[in-house]
């Protein structure tokens, strides 16, 4: 009889005998148990739940389940990577100084919602926006001020921008080149990853095929020219924030890699030129061993993917490598200091993951931008969990676990089954123009705020162990200067009055040409318009004028 057969025997005799005595007198409290993904959970887990050991195998081995590198955290620990932006340049300087006192080992750059949109702050449009959820960028001089004194070789530097992202890089290249940095010791990333806003975060401009070919141009030239850089950061973390649980993140977040592998392959590019940068950000949530299986099997699928689909040779292509979030939708203001504990959980279970990059969210986020105090207070959440607990003294803690391996299969194989399906229907920007992740996304969202409005899906101090009368907690809030804005315009307008505003249109216009041109790689050209003193509205208009704007057709 094999181990297995043993275990079941003694399981079914346990359950028989045992456990049917005890739950006759002590019934258990509910009648199913399953994980927030809805994947049903057993009462206990045995040699039954084993998985081969080929599915599994060891830290910096395809499939590279229990990790991208053979020491882990014995060698390096994950980079420590607390997102900030508010104000202008120089007021998120100050705060990036201050994050790398307290021990800060990677920077994190927000951006607000006119330079993720591609207005200039001086554009009606942006009125009242400026510098409030992120810092403001117009021109190279607003980027040559974010960085002031803060070597740019020695610290990598992640940009959370998608519909611009072209742009932010080109000025981050030309700030680099001005200070005589080799682009081959940069390190970093800008997120890039259009197709999610089309699903999940709404954050566009350009209709999807010209945004696919503007991240394409985007890849191809960081992998030969940037060869440290992560030219996109594949995100789950946006879908999962707009509703989608955790089997869907990470199958969605894969149907979009698969989609920029086609983009940049069809366009001649060995996968093995690029691949082994590109980089992945996934959310950390709340169903503890859900995550931690979820980071586990996203590593396995993608060995595989890029391995057994795009016949990759070389072991960095497989190496799936991710940044990780904690997850900004489940901060609550009523009782906020729960939200320290919420974080610092979903924070472990990132690391129990195998993070390379952690953001740990400030307690204070359902107000408003993090306060100083609050990021010290998540950035210390990190090296507690680095310095104090030990768990990064062994490689996969969890690996073998009956319940981890057992999960982690059953959410490879759930996404898969996805993954088949968008195939079928055509690809994934054939499904997102059919609307089928926004539909699902939605759908999932709607289930769940029903289970909260129920109280079935517990939040703590909100719809359960909630303070009635009680008052209400104080909490210190970032507040936003209120002269950000005419600083900002200020100094956009400045740039504008004393630039060569002949090269800026002569730019311009080789811009607009290479745009029409499919063949032609928008890169080189941006970073001369960033040199210029070209603004992001002024380039974002000429393109405007070539591929249009995209119009989403609602989901209900």
């Amino acid at each position: 009889m094999s181990e297995s057969e043993k275990a079941r025997a003694r399981r079914v005799a346990w359950e028989k005998k045992e456990l049917a005595e005890f739950t006759r007198k002590a019934p258990e409290s509910r009648e199913k148990y399953e994980t927030a993904s809805g994947i049903k959970v057993h009462r206990i887990y045995t040699p039954e739940d084993e998985v081969p050991f080929d599915e599994i195998g060891l830290p910096g081995q395809h499939p590279f389940t229990r990790g991208p590198y053979p020491t882990m955290y014995r060698g390096r620990l994950w980079t420590m990577r607390q997102i900030a932006g508010f104000g202008t340049g120089e007021d998120t300087n100050v705060r990036f100084r201050y994050l790398i006192a307290q021990g800060q080992t990677g920077l994190s750059v927000d951006f607000d919602m006119p330079t993720l949109m591609g207005y200039d702050s001086d554009d009606p449009l942006s009125q009242g926006e400026v510098g409030r959820e992120g810092v403001a960028i117009d021109t190279l001089d607003d980027m040559e001020a974010l960085f002031q004194g803060i070597d740019l070789t020695k610290i990598s530097v992640s940009m959370t921008i998608n519909p611009t992202a072209w742009i932010l890089l080109g000025m981050y290249v030309a700030l680099s080149q001005s200070r005589g940095y080799d682009l081959n010791q940069l390190s970093g990333t800008v997120q890039a990853d259009i197709l999610k806003e089309y699903e999940a975060q709404k954050e566009w401009i350009f209709p999807i095929r010209p945004s696919m070919r503007i991240v394409r141009d985007l890849i191809v030239y960081c992998a030969r020219n940037m060869k440290r850089y992560n030219p996109i950061n594949i995100s789950g973390y946006h879908i999962s924030e707009a509703g989608a649980n955790a089997v869907q993140e990470l199958a969605f977040t894969m149907c979009n890699a698969i989609a920029y592998l086609d983009e940049v392959t069809q366009a001649g590019v060995p996968v093995d030129e690029f691949a082994p940068r590109l980089a992945f950000y996934f959310v950390s949530q709340q169903d503890f061993f859900e995550e931690i299986a979820k980071f586990r099997a996203a590593r396995r699928i993608w060995a595989k993917i890029v391995k057994e689909r795009y016949g990759a040779k070389n072991p960095e292509s497989g190496r799936l490598r991710f940044h990780c979030q904690t997850a900004a939708a489940t901060l609550t203001k009523p009782q906020p200091m729960n939200n320290i504990v919420r974080t610092a959980l979903q924070a472990l279970s990132a690391v129990l993951g195998g993070a390379q990059s952690l953001h740990t969210n400030g307690l204070d986020e359902a107000y408003a931008i993090p306060s100083e105090m609050a990021m010290k207070v998540a950035l210390r959440t990190q090296q507690i969990i680095a310095d104090e607990t030990r768990v990064t003294n062994v490689m996969d803690p969890l690996g073998g676990s009956w319940y981890v391996e057992s999960l982690t299969t059953r959410i490879e194989n759930d996404c898969w089954a996805i993954l088949d399906k968008v195939a079928t229907m055509g690809g994934t920007v054939k499904a997102v123009e059919e609307g089928y992740f926004q539909r699902e996304i939605a759908e999932t969202a709607y289930r769940v705020a029903r289970r909260k409005g129920k109280g079935e899906h517990v939040v703590v101090g909100v719809n359960k162990y909630v303070d009635e009368g009680a008052p209400k907690e104080s909490i210190e809030i970032h507040k936003i200067d209120p002269d950000v804005e005419a600083r900002q315009i200020a100094r956009t307008k400045d740039v504008r009055r004393t630039r060569d505003n002949a090269k800026v249109v002569e730019l311009l216009g080789k811009l607009e040409r290479e745009a029409r041109d499919p063949a032609q790689n928008l890169m080189p050209t941006t970073i001369e318009l960033a040199k210029a003193r070209a603004t992001m509205g002024e380039i974002v208009a000429r393109l405007k004028s070539v591929f249009g704007t995209y119009v989403e057709t609602p989901v209900f």
